[in-house]
């Protein structure tokens, strides 16, 4: 029988928040390593737990996710193992049925790069994708509601390049409509997919059966006669009310999703056989087999699902939903003191804060520069500089023995040449290093706990420039940094504009002018807070700082950033133990009519162009923001909207709620504030089609590489040819290079005139060793050969 083991059990982590994945193989759980998460097999079944953190309450979701060409039995097993979690969890989670294809918003959420779908599965042997590995074809079907769907198809492609290939691979750009002006592409896509028939027909992914716009209807669910007996029992409005903790019900939202609520006091087996029943109903109204379903739990229900009743309270809480948490660059971050010691007795600490100590052990960096790596001076360790990137090889001890951490942080302001050379140069290290490395990719702003840890409260991470010797560029005269943490293991400092709106009430900056530097302490921050900026402040700046208290600021601070001007600060903000959580929802009528989407763990990037998103901050005020290329449907029924989200809202919110309407590149510091390092010119700077192409870089020799994919190579040989595959002799550099095949010594093969060569001569002629020239593809190796006169 399916089950739970005791190793899944074991291996759980039910405190942290994040997403934990499983494949089942064998009709066993086996874990899916993080580098691979948001990859998929369509053979494949698998299992997502993902654990959100609001205050100091954790809520869970399981996902059971169905390839279409996996078995019913690995489907019924998915099922199983996803209620059996549940249990364990003693039934707090939401359930979710994903099919391929038709992944609910909730599980895209979780993967901000992207799904890809793979063919095969465990089944038919495939693993996951060797990153050292370049001969591999597959094709990918990139698809999206938004209109960047090109867009977001040329960043996989420099995701895969980048990441996967570690840089050693071109990307291609073939426009469909002008197929004709890539003639040496085409003929690869033609011999790799060979000869294309007919393309089918564009399916918009926002078409939308008329039979799903139909009302929302509650049905409930009963086997007390003996038999299971499904009826329809309210039609919208619903209210909690018609919900017993005796009984189950379906919540049908006109078949674009249905959910399924279990009363925590109803028969057994009817729990038991909700997942079954949902399915059963969805033959049952002839809706399509991948249609969404939801499990929710009698108490533990999701806030989506809440938001389809038109009144919902929540026992024991007399003020609506009330005060939660936020990690928003504005509202209070409750920050928990770590003991690094007790790492070393409970091993589940350090999986949680996830720390593999404190810190202490041996540091080696490097920067990018001119795509190679050269050694940071110990003066710069901890200065991270927008422009460039660096390499991180940290070192510490388990039982004796070492193990490594590889950080790779990129800066945003950085070269597309040098991020990439960035994660070239991880795989070469790597392999240095036996592939022992765990390697960690940090875009700016994303610097996990343990970096920050390795620096004892001294890191300071620049807007750009460079720590380069021959740097020419100017530096600032006035620089502000915005301090965060409240021990050595979690303190950094972040450039931010140098501008009064760039303030909130709630942290320590950091203002640097070329007379005296400033220390400006909000209302909000603590204790623990100001001490760590001082220390973090004699980094950034040598000269004495004068300390600031918010609303004591004198003239010259005002001046050195411009004016003063609002930026976030709020009575409520400035409670020393706030604990508001700010929700983002997408706002969209691209499925026909209008729905809301809520966005977990937002930042900017979240924000789309083309769509209209609701920030709700709760008792203080409601944000409706419209992206520049949103529909006209769409804003002219953004009013309307908000003002019904908050009339339906089930904790019975406040008619009298501000709602602000922001439009995109006008946003005031009050919407800004919640997200963590706004970037004021983002959408300044936003890129076209073209600029996207531009940036995949140069394309190589496409001829080159067609001659190499298309010529035939059959495996024949003759009287003459040579059988052994023993080592070749070994000549001297200067007998082999630049010589034509009569000038070669007897015994040398011409096409292998590298093979002939010692490993120091090897080395000195390339550029490298025998085993990373052989990594590379054939075709950069024969270029290689002819820059060097070896071929």
């Amino acid at each position: 029988m399916t089950k739970l083991s005791a190793q899944v059990k074991g291996s759980l982590n039910v405190t942290t928040p994040g997403v934990q994945i499983w494949r089942l193989e064998a009709m066993q759980m086996v874990p899916v390593p993080s580098n691979s998460f948001g990859s998929f097999f369509d053979g494949d079944c698998y299992v997502i737990l993902a654990i959100h953190k609001t205050g100091s309450n954790l809520s869970y979701d399981i996902h059971y996710w169905i390839g279409q060409a996996s078995s019913q039995d690995e489907q019924g097993a998915a099922a199983i193992y996803t209620t059996q979690m549940d249990d364990f969890l003693k039934g707090r989670a939401v359930q979710h049925r994903e099919v391929q294809g038709n992944e609910s918003e909730t599980f895209r959420g979780y993967f901000k790069q992207g799904i890809v779908i793979r063919k095969g599965g465990v089944a038919s042997g495939m693993k996951q994708v060797e990153t050292n590995s370049y001969d591999i074809q597959r094709l990918l079907h990139v698809k999206g509601k938004r209109n960047v769907v090109a867009g977001e198809g040329m960043n996989l492609a420099k995701e895969i390049r980048d990441q996967e290939r570690g840089g050693r691979s071109y990307v291609g750009v073939v426009d469909g409509e002008n197929e004709k002006a890539s003639p040496q592409l085409m003929e690869i896509m033609n011999h790799v997919l060979g000869q294309r028939k007919e393309l089918k027909a564009a399916v918009a992914d926002t078409v939308v059966e008329s039979a799903l716009k139909a009302a929302l209807k509650l049905y409930h669910v009963s086997d007390s006669e003996g038999k299971v007996v499904v009826r329809e029992i309210a039609t919208r409005p619903l209210t909690q009310d018609l919900l017993s903790h005796e009984d189950c019900y379906i919540l049908d939202q006109g078949g674009l999703k249905i959910y399924v609520w279990k009363g925590k006091n109803a028969n057994a087996q009817e729990k038991k056989e909700a997942m079954n029943q949902a399915l059963n109903f969805i033959k049952a109204k002839q809706y399509p087999p991948n249609t969404q379903v939801e499990l929710q739990n009698d108490g533990a229900e999701s806030a989506v699902f809440q938001q389809l009743f038109q009144k919902w309270t929540v026992p024991n809480r007399t003020t609506g939903l009330g005060k939660t948490h936020t990690v928003g660059s504005v509202a209070k971050v409750e920050q928990v003191k770590f003991d690094a010691m007790s790492m070393h007795v409970q091993p589940q600490v350090a999986a949680q804060q996830k720390m593999v100590d404190d810190g202490s052990g041996e540091v080696q960096m490097w920067r990018i520069e001119n795509l190679e790596l050269v050694p940071v001076d110990t003066k710069w360790l901890g200065h991270f500089f927008g422009g460039d990137c660096y390499l991180l090889l940290y070192t510490y001890l388990i039982n004796e023995k070492q193990h490594y951490l590889l950080y790779i942080w990129q800066g945003s302001q950085a070269s597309q040449d040098e991020i990439t050379a960035s994660a070239y140069q991880a795989v070469i290290l790597d392999q240095k290093y036996n592939n022992e490395l765990v390697q960690i990719r940090v875009p700016m702003g994303k610097e996990p706990p343990h970096l920050m840890s390795i620096f004892k409260g001294r890191m300071v991470v620049y807007q750009g420039g460079t720590s380069r010797a021959n740097n020419v560029e100017p530096v600032p005269s006035t620089r502000l940094f915005q301090v965060r943490g409240t021990s050595a293991n979690n303190t950094k400092a972040f450039e931010v504009p140098p501008r009064a709106t760039s303030l909130n009430s709630n942290d320590v900056f950091i203002l640097k002018t070329q007379s005296c530097s400033y220390l400006w302490y909000g209302k909000g921050c603590s204790g623990d807070e100001r001490e760590m900026a001082k220390m973090v402040a004699d980094t950034v700046s040598r000269t004495e700082k004068q300390v600031v208290v918010e609303g004591q600021e004198p003239a010259n601070f005002w001046m050195a950033l411009g004016g003063k001007a609002p930026y976030a600060s709020t009575k409520r903000l400035q409670e020393e133990n706030l604990v508001i959580t700010p929700r983002l929802f997408e706002c969209s009528n691209q499925t026909g009519r209008f729905q809301a989407t809520e966005i977990p763990d937002f930042n900017q990037d979240d924000l789309e162009e083309d769509d209209v998103f609701l920030l709700d901050v709760w008792d203080q005020v409601v944000f409706f923001w419209i992206g520049k290329n949103a529909n006209e449907d769409e804003k002219k029924a953004a009013a309307t909207t908000v003002q019904e989200y908050l009339k339906t809202h089930p904790s019975g919110r406040d008619l009298e709620t501000p709602i602000i309407v922001v439009k995109q590149g006008h946003e005031p510091p009050t919407f800004t504030g919640w997200f963590l390092a706004w970037d004021p010119f983002k959408w300044n700077n936003s890129k076209s089609y073209e600029d996207l192409k531009a940036e995949l870089g140069n394309s190589g020799d496409w001829g080159q590489i067609t001659a190499e994919l298309t010529s035939s190579k059959p495996d024949v040989f003759n009287a003459n040819s040579n059988l052994s595959s023993g080592p070749l002799p070994i000549f001297p550099l200067e007998q082999l290079v630049n010589k034509t095949a009569e000038e070669l010594p007897e015994g040398v093969d011409p096409s292998r005139r590298e093979e002939h060569l010692s490993i120091d001569d090897f080395t000195l002629a390339l550029g490298m060793t025998p085993s990373a020239f052989s990594a590379l593809p054939r075709w950069k190796q024969q270029n290689l050969k002819k820059e060097k006169g070896l071929f």
